[in-house]
């Protein structure tokens, strides 16, 4: 098979025309997105340029000790991302959500690479930087819900947690049902997707494989695979985000320390 024609100037400005829709619903709807939108495309848009330059280099040197320390680096703007969405203070719960995603995409794809892949260099640019960046990537939407939807639901149900300690459950079994609650608000929507991959959508990484040439097979295969790395990875991330930072959200007789978090 071919690989993909590269996209010209002038065809990637036609792709942003595609935008005139949105902005025109924005307007005649008002929505008051429009200030979002134009940022939010304009740092996908440099952000994704830069990342460009960047592999280029990484891939061009690949060096084992680089590419962890640029696993590491993603893994820092990610609890940035968690931090400022989930509304958490930065003091108390970065380190917490850091090793969450350390551990939970680190171990993943460690395994990924080794067994599933079974690269020689299982440090390769192409594959710890490329796979890193799926797998966190995903991770981070699911623990935002996930950590959001755990402590809003606590304090919108203040009554029951406290009704729970009353009859004499201990702070983890007060806070079970509403772990469970948030742990399944996280997971669902990835699974919902994973449910109608290859009849309502294809994903990303089997259509760029297919694009770049590979055979639909083979392309398959990987698709599978990052598809249970990825969901394995935000099932750990998310449990061990909400887990760890529990364990600084409460004073010792169980009451949420409200100044932990900034309240909308």
């Amino acid at each position: 098979m071919e690989a993909a024609p590269d996209i010209g100037l002038w065809r990637l400005l036609a792709a942003f025309g595609l935008l005139a829709v949105p902005v025109a619903l924005s307007v005649l709807l008002r929505l008051g997105i429009l200030r979002q939108l134009f940022i939010s495309t304009g740092r996908m848009t440099g952000q994704l340029f830069l990342m460009s330059i960047i592999l280029v280099y990484l891939f061009q040197w690949d060096n084992p000790l680089l590419n962890i320390a640029w696993v590491v680096l993603m893994i820092f703007f990610a609890c940035l991302s968690a931090m400022i969405n989930s509304r958490l203070s930065f003091r108390q719960f970065f380190a917490p959500v850091f090793f969450a995603y350390f551990i939970g995409s680190g171990v993943v794809l460690l395994f990924f690479n080794g067994l599933i892949v079974n690269h020689d260099n299982i440090f390769t640019a192409r594959l710890m930087v490329v796979v890193g960046g799926m797998l966190l990537g995903n991770s981070l939407s699911s623990t935002i819900i996930g950590i959001s939807h755990f402590y809003e639901s606590i304090r919108k149900e203040k009554r029951r947690y406290l009704y729970l300690l009353s009859l004499g459950a201990t702070q983890k079994e007060a806070l079970l049902p509403f772990f469970r609650d948030a742990f399944l608000a996280a997971l669902k929507p990835f699974m919902a997707g994973m449910a109608t991959m290859g009849l309502v959508s294809l994903p990303g990484m089997m259509t760029g494989q297919i694009l770049g040439g590979a055979n639909p097979e083979t392309a398959i295969k990987y698709q599978i695979a990052i598809v249970l790395a990825i969901f394995t990875a935000i099932t750990i991330s998310v449990f061990l985000a909400v887990w760890f930072t529990a364990k600084r959200a409460f004073d010792p007789y169980g009451m949420l320390k409200e100044n932990l978090f900034r309240i909308k």
